[in-house]
Order: structure tokens, then C-alpha cells, then sequence
């Protein structure tokens, strides 16, 4: 460590992009070998002296003079290059713009974090390496995905930083801040499933159906296997295995939004998810080792297009419903209240009635609120197990439905003992 110290911070970086930009012209030579690329300039020792001579120009002149001079000559003697490709019919710029960004290589090691000069490099090696698959998502990248995308930019770059974080009401306090925000966390959860679903999964079992629709809604996740499973009689334990697995990401979606909302709370309520998460993992494996039959139940789409501009006013209005039925509930019948509150908003949707939970202040202490997660979620697992037997109609959903039935017992002795 001592000898670290005593190597000039200079000498470090100065190395260090010698060193990048040579990784950086291996990759490029590899690239121009793939691809049968006749008409190139140089190689890697071409890169390390066009990174050497952004590194040094930049450093001479505090003014930057020298570097821009030195960036100049370079997209002159580059533009020369690309006027003799283009006399050939080779039209393409790649070469020419990885030149530039190397010499760009000085200058961001001199200047700015060591982990942004890394990324740099390694976004750089990965355009190189990985051209099969920029042209494959690109191929099968539509401009509706461009639109879904701009839409959830829209939501959190644009709108969010606008609105006020301050109570809007004595009798809803929250703020538009945390409602919107409660909008793009889950937003972002439906978008992430939607993703794998459309661009991995597409063609999936059952199993995996279960852990992508319960990434962005158990409940729907379970009407839909359950009635996929109708009338099949050799799906064994697939089915209650899908649906606990449902169950599952449930449990781990909302441990993740409660951390961003409410760190108390979110170490109050991390060992009891946990072991609802460990304990159900363990219920799996034992049906999917005691199952003898394979299900032929495949390509289940449920998951829909996320991000409509309908479904996030619909579940912004949930999250202030909920914030006043909290508020009212809350001041007049405590704790109490809130309880009988949370059992029955676990027949509906869960994630606005939790987030405006969190989000709000209301005059119950901490262990009331925590015991209402609890049995919200311990409520909907009911409804799940409702929904399981009479869409199925077959015995395929009985374990699973029978470990639905023990979460929501065991959520609701949970949530009494929490309280006392």
C-alpha cells in the first residue's frame, strides 16, 4: 500500500490510458478481422498513439489550445481517410467517431472519476465486440418501444422534479411529489417485466410465467395460470408451483418499494418477507421433486403493454383514495381501524393502499403500520387462493392454493403478535 502511494498520480494515469486505448485497438482490430474489413488505418498501436497524444496535449496546455489543435489535425486526417472510403462506395463513420473517442481517453482520465473512465472503456469494447446483438435488438425494436420508453422518461425526468413535495391536505397528507413517485417506481417494476417478457422470454414455461407476471402482478399472474390450467390434466404441481413462485415476487416487489419509501419500515418488515420468500422457495422445490409430470402449458402472454397514460391517473387516484380512507380511518378508529382496513383492501389492489401507507403521516405509530402491510398482503394471498380454485376448477391449484391459505393465517397470527 505504501509503494502505491509513492507512484506519481500522473505516471497512474497517464498508464492507465496508454493501457485502455491498447485494449480498446485490439478489439478494434478484432472487429475489423469479423467483419473482413479490407480498408482500415493502423492497428492497437495506432489507438495507444492517438490516446498518448490526447493525454499529453491535454495536460501541456491549461488552456486546451494544444488539444483542440491536436483535434483538429485529427478529424482532418481522419476526414481524408473517410474521403477515399466514400470514393470506394464505404460510407460508414464507425471507424472514424472510435478514433475520435479515443482521443477522448486523456482528457476523461485526467479529469474526471476513475469508475467513469472504466464505463467509458468498457461501452466502448462492448460496441466493438457485440455488434450481432446491437443488430439484433435493434431488428426487433419497434417504435412503439421507442414511445414506452419516452413515456417513462417523460414520467420521471420531466414531471416528477415539477411537482411540490408538501402535504396537499390536512386530510390527505401526502404530496404530489410522493404520489407521482409512487406512479414510477411501479411503473418501472411493469416495465422491467414487460422487458424480459418481450425480449427473452417470449416463449416460456409455466414456471417462468409465475416469476415474470408476479414481478408485475401476482394476483393477475394467478387468475391467468389458473385458467390456463383448466381442463389439463397433466400439469401436476407445475401450476401451484407457478402460482407460489407468483406469490413469491409479490412479496419481494413490495420489499423493494417499502425500502424506497420507508427504511424503518423496511427492516421491520425484511425478516418476515424474507422467510415468507425462503419458506415458499422451499415449498417449490418439494412439489417441482415430488412432480412427475412435465406441464405442456406454455406462452401465457399476460403481461400487457405498460406505461398507458390511463392506468397511471388510475393508480394515482388509488394512491389518494387510499391516502384519505387511511387518513379517516386512522382518526377516527386508530389502530383498529386500520387493520380492518388493510384485511379488506387485500381483496383489491395492494400496491396503491401500501405506498400512500408509507408515504403519508398519519396518527398511528410505526408497528400499526407495519402490522397493516402485513395483512394486507396476508389478505390478497386469500383472494388469490379464491381465484385459484374457481377459475381452475381442477386439482392442480390445491397445494398451491392450500400454501396461499397458511400465508394469509400466518400473516394474520403475525400481525397480531406484532401488535401486542
Amino acid at each position: 500500500m505504501q509503494f502505491y502511494h509513492l507512484i506519481p498520480p500522473l505516471l497512474t494515469q497517464f498508464l492507465v490510458t496508454a493501457a485502455f486505448a491498447f485494449v480498446v485497438g485490439l478489439e478494434f482490430r478484432r472487429y475489423k478481422q469479423i467483419n473482413n474489413y479490407i480498408h482500415h488505418f493502423g492497428s492497437a498501436r495506432t489507438f495507444v498513439l492517438i490516446g498518448i497524444m490526447g493525454f499529453l496535449l491535454f495536460e501541456l496546455d491549461n488552456s486546451r489550445l494544444l488539444y483542440l489543435g491536436g483535434f483538429v489535425s485529427l478529424t482532418g486526417l481522419l476526414a481524408m481517410y473517410y474521403w477515399r472510403l466514400s470514393a470506394e462506395g464505404m460510407f460508414s463513420l464507425f471507424s472514424v467517431l472510435m478514433a475520435l473517442l479515443v482521443y477522448l481517453l486523456g482528457p476523461i482520465s485526467l479529469s474526471m472519476p476513475s469508475w467513469f473512465l472504466v464505463l467509458f472503456v468498457v461501452l466502448l469494447v462492448l460496441i466493438l465486440g457485440e455488434k450481432p446483438l446491437i443488430h439484433k435488438i435493434s431488428d426487433r425494436l419497434d417504435n412503439e418501444e421507442i414511445l414506452t420508453l419516452a413515456k417513462f422518461l417523460i414520467l420521471s425526468g420531466v414531471i416528477l422534479p415539477l411537482l411540490p413535495d408538501r402535504v396537499i391536505a390536512p386530510m390527505l397528507p401526502v404530496s404530489y411529489y410522493k404520489i407521482w413517485l409512487a406512479v414510477i417506481i411501479v411503473s418501472g417494476f411493469s416495465y422491467l417485466s414487460y422487458l424480459i417478457n418481450a425480449y427473452f422470454y417470449r416463449s416460456r414455461s409455466l414456471l417462468i410465467t409465475g416469476i415474470l407476471a408476479g414481478l408485475y402482478s401476482s394476483t393477475a399472474a394467478t387468475v391467468v395460470i389458473a385458467r390456463r390450467s383448466r381442463g389439463t390434466a397433466n400439469a401436476g404441481s407445475i401450476v401451484s408451483s407457478a402460482i407460489i413462485l407468483a406469490t413469491i415476487m409479490m412479496y419481494a416487489r413490495l420489499l423493494v418499494i417499502i425500502f424506497l419509501f420507508d427504511r424503518a419500515a423496511g427492516f421491520q418488515l425484511l425478516l418476515p418477507f424474507l422467510t415468507v420468500m425462503g419458506v415458499s422457495l422451499i415449498a417449490v422445490l418439494v412439489l417441482l421433486k415430488t412432480s412427475h409430470r412435465k406441464s405442456s402449458i406454455h406462452n401465457t402472454d399476460i403481461i400487457e403493454h405498460p406505461l398507458e397514460l390511463t392506468t397511471a391517473l388510475l393508480f394515482a387516484l388509488l394512491f389518494v383514495l387510499f391516502t384519505w380512507l387511511t387518513h379517516t380511518v386512522t382518526s377516527r378508529f386508530g389502530s383498529h381501524g386500520l387493520n380492518f382496513l388493510a384485511v379488506v383492501v387485500g381483496f383489491t389492489d395492494i400496491d396503491p393502499f401500501i405506498l400512500s401507507l408509507l408515504s403519508g403521516k398519519f396518527s398511528v405509530a410505526e408497528p400499526a403500520l407495519v402490522a397493516a402491510v402485513i395483512l394486507a398482503s396476508g389478505s390478497n394471498n386469500l383472494l388469490k387462493a379464491a381465484y385459484a380454485i374457481g377459475l381452475a376448477r381442477n386439482r392442480s391449484v390445491l397445494p398451491g392454493t392450500a400454501w396461499l391459505l397458511f400465508l394469509f393465517v400466518a400473516s394474520i397470527i403475525y400481525a397480531l403478535h406484532w401488535l401486542t
